[in-house]
This record gives C-alpha cells, structure tokens and sequence, in this order.
C-alpha cells in the first residue's frame, strides 16, 4: 500500500519571532489563513487515502499538529523525543510502516514548502508511485526545474532516462548530489540543463529504504530493531526515547542517497518555495504598488517601500512612515525590527536573546 510521511520538526528560526521553539513556522497561518502543514497535508488527500498519512514532527509539536490536522488518526502523528536529522527520522517512519505492512511504499515530502501548481505535483507523485511499486529496488527523488542560480540550494545531477518507465513523467538516473555551490558553479549548473534543485523530497519501498541504512548506516540497525519491536505495545514511549536518542545525527543525503545505487529523478517543473525566511515571502505573496509585502489584518504604511510587515494578529494595527527595506515582525510578546539585508544575522540575535532574557522569548 501506498503512504505519505510528511516531515514537520523543523522550528525555522529565521521567522522569529512567529516561529518559535514551541510553535514552528509549519503550524503559523500565513498564508491565506492556512498553514504550511495544512497546505502540505491538503496536497496529498487526492493521492493518498488521508488514513495512510504519518506526520513526523517533534515530541514538542505533537499537540500542536493533531489540532491542526484533526481529522487523522490519533497514532499517525509519530513524535520524535529527540532531534536526529533526515537519516533518524525518516529510519523511524520506515521501521513503524513494516511492521504493519512489510511492502508498504513510502512518499517523504516536507511541511515547509509551497508548491504550484498542485497538479503538476500531483502528477508526478503519482507516476513515482507507479515506478516504485514496479521497481522496488528503486530510490526516486523529485528535482524542481532551476529558475536562477541559487547558492542556497543543493543541486541533483540527472544523467540519461530510463527507456520503458511506464509513466508520464520522465524519469531519469541520477548521477550524483552537489552540495550548496558558489555563484560561478550555480551557473555553471542552471546553464548545463543537467542539473536540478534538490527537493528533499522521496519516493521508495520502506523496506528497501531499511537496507540501505542496514548497509550504509550500521549504527542505527539495533536501535531502530528495538522501535519496531516495541511499537504499539506497552513500553512504545520508553523504548522510543531510549534507543532513538542513539540513532546517528545525519541526512538521508548524505548516510543513503549519496551512496546507494538505482537512484531515479522526476523533474519537478513548477513553482517551489521553501518558507525558510522573511524573504522568502517576496516569492508568494504579491507587494503593493510600493513594493511592500504586508501580511496583517490592520496595516497603514505611509511614504514606505520595499517592506515586510508581518503578524498573525487580526486585531493589532501595525503602522508605519517612511520605513524603507526593512522587516517589521509581530507577534504578542516580541517584535523584530531588522534590514530586509540584515535578516541572516538572527541566529546570532537569538543568541543574544537566549544569553539576557532566557528561554521566555524563544
């Protein structure tokens, strides 16, 4: 059977002071009264029977997902006690899906990230589907078509497609997974045609995705044993936190994609944002005739331009003169006030704000 695991742990520190350490930007409403999670989730309901939709977040998030995505079953929400990268928790939603369906095929999508149109998505996660379940040595991802040369970004190399796929997308071999390049190599890239942005986004047998950590991970063989053996029964929680707590901090990247053979792209060619920062919000939201991009229910802006103002209260008036490039962030305890070029420096703010003030504004 077909499953979706979205991944939803990550805080997104460079939105505070909306995101924070107890509520991550996947569950704030910025966009059209919904947010990211629901987006993400809503996506994959014409895919997936929503029954077979596992979220991964953070033990911390748990309450917080299950409010926003109510409809899905209790136990489909699986919270990670400690923070251990792609590799641990995608090892984790492998391990708890063959124990109930030992050839269960698994789609590992994010909740932070918009993409458009969803057809487009939609087609091509469905053909990747159809290829894994016709190859189940296969590992496929999904590469989004460049539309500049980002130095923020991975790249994905696709050499020669596959003849005979069956489906309608093309499908392509992977030759290999470049990190974050300089602006020379990002153009060296985007003008070859051979390269794609790396989505972080998969398709493969679960069982399949366990070998290859068996092979290239070691390390997270017992503990994840332990999990499954465990799973659904009375001691869940104590062995979760026990032995997930010695599960390798890596990516998928790195510990499988790099290394293991068969692995397969999708072009992606549609519009792919991921909602990481303020500026991000430039990609998604149209500005006014000044180049402002305002996201509040009460706003005055006289005399300012090439703003982002921003607040998830409907009721608090945010006004402004003479205001240029800057970033005006509201949330009920904090304000940010920050350069629009300035935004990179707050983890360094955060900090400092963790140094005098504690854990309260966090």
């Amino acid at each position: 059977m077909d499953y979706a695991v979205i991944m939803a742990g990550g805080t997104g520190k460079r939105l505070w002071p909306l995101s924070r350490e107890k509520r991550p930007k996947q569950v704030l409403k910025l966009i059209d009264g919904k947010t990211l999670l629901r987006r993400c989730f809503e996506r994959l309901t014409g895919i997936f029977d929503q029954r077979n939709i596992i979220i991964l977040t953070n033990a911390g998030y748990a309450d917080l997902v299950r409010e926003d995505l109510s409809e899905i079953p209790y136990g489909n929400v699986i919270a990670e006690p400690v923070v251990r990268d792609t590799a641990g928790a995608i090892g984790l939603a492998a391990t708890v899906l063959t124990k109930f369906d030992p050839d269960a095929t698994m789609a590992v999508v994010t909740a932070d990230q918009l993409i458009e149109p969803e057809d487009v998505f939609q087609s091509a996660m469905i053909d990747a589907l159809k290829f894994v379940n016709a190859n189940n040595d296969a590992l496929l991802t999904f590469g989004i078509e460049p539309t500049f040369a980002s130095t923020q970004l991975g790249y994905i190399q696709l050499g020669a497609e596959k003849s005979g796929a069956g489906v309608d997308n093309s499908v392509y071999a992977v030759e290999s997974f470049c990190e974050k390049p300089d602006a020379a190599v990002a153009k060296e890239y985007v003008e070859s045609g051979e390269y794609c942005w790396n989505s972080g986004m998969f398709v493969w047998k679960a069982k399949t995705l366990l070998g290859h950590l068996k092979n290239f991970l070691p390390a997270c063989v017992e503990p994840l044993a332990k999990i499954g053996a465990s799973w659904d029964g009375p001691n869940q929680c104590e062995t979760l936190k026990e032995c997930f707590l010695k599960m390798p901090k890596i990516s998928i990247d790195y510990a499988v994609m790099e290394k293991a053979p068969n692995v397969h792209a999708i072009r992606l060619g549609c519009k792919w944002f991921d909602m990481g920062s303020f500026a991000a919000l430039a990609d998604i939201i149209s500005s006014d005739e000044n180049n402002n991009i305002v996201v509040a229910g009460n706003s005055e802006l006289l005399s300012s331009s090439n703003n982002i103002i921003i607040t998830e209260d409907e009721g608090h008036l945010i006004a402004v003169i003479g205001l240029e490039n800057m970033v005006v962030a509201h949330s009920p305890d904090a304000t940010l006030v920050c350069p629009v070029d300035q935004t990179d420096r707050l983890k360094e703010l955060l900090e400092a704000v963790r140094k005098h003030d504690g854990e309260q504004f966090l």
